[in-house]
């Protein structure tokens, strides 16, 4: 499918790594090579959504489409929402997300999860999760865990290991051995989604919702509307986006590039 609008969300401000979009990696800001990947795409179009003049200058500088953006919104959903009415997109036309911190991101990813929207009427967005093997990550906070219906569709998404394995873990005889990891199917979510742009008109409208402000995330205020969420499972291996200085060092250095002329 072709027929998707790729939207890459970039913030100059960040309080762990300032001016991030713009760090260097191999003589290319950080934010032209998301664009880069997001460009093998199946998409249509790739749009920056930035608030800096800067960012939006490194983007056209390559040749890209970039639109400047409210420096106040709360989400990049919101973010998202202004740019659905500001290209005046269609209610069932389809945007895909893609952080601007994320270089290594795979474009089969991107095609995938717009597919996995596109597939299903009923949702208003589509997002994606990976299999869970390590005891560790199912019990960190910091990994957000989903449980989907038999449809596919997300029922809750927590940073809680769910589902709970009550005869493994009970309150006496906690066995983390005991967790099946296949037979089970815990599920990490990946921060990629796609949205329909009649979805995103009528999000902004919304005050959070009490579990979204217990659990701090945010796709639990469409849940709490009554939104369908699909989610599928990855194609390829979600690759970390870009946090911490040690996180830009690992990419550089995955990438086997070094670091540029400063911008």
């Amino acid at each position: 499918m072709s027929d998707f609008t790729v939207v890459i969300p970039a913030r100059y401000a960040s309080s762990r790594l300032p001016g991030k979009p713009l760090l260097d990696i191999g003589g290319e800001p950080m934010v032209v090579r998301v664009w880069h990947q997001a460009k093998q795409s199946g998409a249509s179009r790739v749009v920056v959504a930035t608030d800096d003049v800067r960012i939006r200058d490194a983007v056209v500088a390559v040749g890209g489409e970039a639109l400047m953006t409210r420096p106040d919104h709360p989400t990049g959903t919101d973010r998202l929402s202004e740019v659905a009415e500001s290209l005046a997109l269609t209610e069932d036309a389809i945007l895909v997300n893609v952080q601007g911190d994320e270089p290594l991101l795979p474009p089969a990813l991107i095609d995938q999860v717009a597919r996995c929207l596109a597939e299903d009427p009923q949702a208003s967005i589509a997002t994606l999760a990976e299999p869970i093997d390590d005891i560790e990550v199912l019990f960190n906070p910091n990994v957000v865990k989903v449980v989907r219906d038999l449809a596919g569709r997300a029922l809750y998404f927590s940073r809680a290991p769910i589902p709970w394995h009550r005869e493994a873990w009970g309150r006496n005889a906690f066995d983390s051995h005991s967790a099946s990891f296949e037979e089970n199917g815990w599920l990490r979510h990946i921060g990629l989604y796609a949205y329909r742009a009649g979805f995103l008109a009528a999000y902004r409208n919304w005050p959070p919702t009490p579990l979204e402000q217990l659990e701090q995330l945010e796709q639990l205020r469409a849940l709490q509307q009554g939104h369908r969420i699909q989610v599928g499972v990855a194609c390829e291996a979600h690759p970390a986006g870009v946090d911490t200085s040690e996180d830009l060092a690992r990419v550089r250095a995955l990438l086997g590039v070094g670091r540029g002329e400063e911008r």
